[in-house]
């Protein structure tokens, strides 16, 4: 028998998410009207199908938000199942999609392409909150946690292939993290950690575009018309922004300096039209969006719940960081989208569709039992998350 929910949604979140999305639509209109024009002969290209694909995340939120997440636990094997069979077959010829010299689309119908390993993502949140709430107080021995790392070095292993390696760190930081808020202890992350660095080094230098992106990042003006040209180019766009900005639609840097303008690197258009405070807008919101989906997690009704709810909040959250990071200087450019805001149809149905998750998990908080609906567990075996405070 469902439980009935005890409260509506967290409207601090579904807000926040709106927010962004809305700045997304938005920026994605100024930031890509110009190449738009030239390439496509429609300035609106790409602010049409950032529409489409903001209306079906929309639909895909509140789908979700009236899906009882415990429904969801049933459905992971095969949702997992789905992600890594997508993951194999964006990297077959003739069924992946190549552009940026990236296998990493596969493309439904005319125009619209989908992007497996965002996707990926989600299901490895689901499958980790699953996986770690069946082991319980057993993850004290690292030999629990085998298979769950086993599976995320699969994930991240197919996606590092074609090539992508922003969001394959990004998929070992997700599962570092909910290893973490799930009881993993901390002298055995530190572990997987430290035997990860070889791997990471090898992966980070094995390519020649990959040391030239990380000497960019030392030091962009060695090399200012290759590869520092990115950097250079997302420092300038935010420098000249400087408090209040250019003014929406007035960026400079679109018309051809600063290239991925509408996609990785967004968040620079951003601050030189809407200048600092723009920029701190769209960090509130991030910061809200975090704020409240951790605080979701802990007061999930359930471990599973509170798994799910951190793990998804995480992964947006790390996302957001990496990418503010690129555009700042501060981290090595990755390839990896700014959520809700960026460009993409296929990073932006699936976060609104797990923020849709962690909204529906928000109506069950102060609910002991939701989660379990059904699931013919006793009350003495269902254990919150703990958040990894001990």
């Amino acid at each position: 028998m469902d439980i009935v929910p005890k409260r509506a949604p967290d409207s601090w979140l579904f807000c926040a998410v709106v927010a962004l999305v809305a700045t997304g639509v938005v920026m994605v209109y100024s930031a890509s009207a110009i190449v738009a024009q030239d390439r496509y002969g429609d300035g609106a290209f790409f602010f049409k199908r950032q529409v489409a694909w903001a209306g079906l995340g929309m639909m895909a939120l509140l789908i979700m938000q009236r899906t009882q997440y415990a429904r969801l636990r049933r459905l992971t094997p095969w949702l997992l199942i789905m992600a890594i069979l997508s993951l194999t077959l964006v990297l077959m010829p003739g069924i992946g999609r190549v552009a940026g010299g990236a296998r990493r689309w596969i493309v439904l119908a005319g125009p619209f392409a989908f992007q497996p390993a965002e996707g990926a993502k989600l299901a490895l949140a689901l499958y980790l909150a699953h996986v770690l709430t069946k082991r319980g107080p057993g993850l004290g021995d690292p030999r629990a946690v085998s298979s769950p790392l086993l599976v995320t070095t699969l994930i991240s292993g197919l996606i590092l292939l074609q090539p992508d390696m922003g969001t394959s760190l990004l998929v070992a930081l997700l599962a570092a993290a909910v290893f973490f808020i799930g009881g993993v202890r901390l002298v055995h992350l530190l572990g997987l950690s430290m035997a990860s660095i070889p791997l990471l080094t090898v992966a980070a230098l094995g390519e020649e575009y990959r040391r030239q992106r990380l000497l960019a990042f030392l030091d962009p003006w060695r090399d200012p018309q290759g590869a520092g040209f990115h950097i250079i180019q997302s420092l300038l766009a935010l420098g000249s922004g400087g408090v209040l900005g250019l003014g929406l639609g007035e960026s400079r840097q679109k018309f051809f300096y600063l290239p991925e303008r509408h996609t990785d690197f967004i968040f620079a258009i951003l601050g030189e039209e809407l200048g600092l405070i723009g920029t701190v807008a769209v960090l509130v919101l991030f910061g809200i969006l975090a704020v409240r989906g951790l605080r979701i997690a802990r007061e999930a009704p359930d471990r599973y719940g509170s798994l799910v709810a951190g793990g998804i909040t995480l992964m947006i959250v790390l996302q957001a960081i990496i990418n503010i990071g690129v555009t700042t200087g501060v981290l090595p450019i990755t390839g990896v989208p700014l959520p809700f805001v960026s460009f993409g149809g296929s990073s932006l149905l699936f976060a609104m569709m797990g923020m849709g998750i962690v909204l529906n998990i928000s109506q069950y908080c102060g609910s002991p039992h939701a989660g379990f609906a059904g699931s013919g567990r006793s009350a003495g075996s269902r254990e919150r998350g703990n958040m990894g405070m001990r």
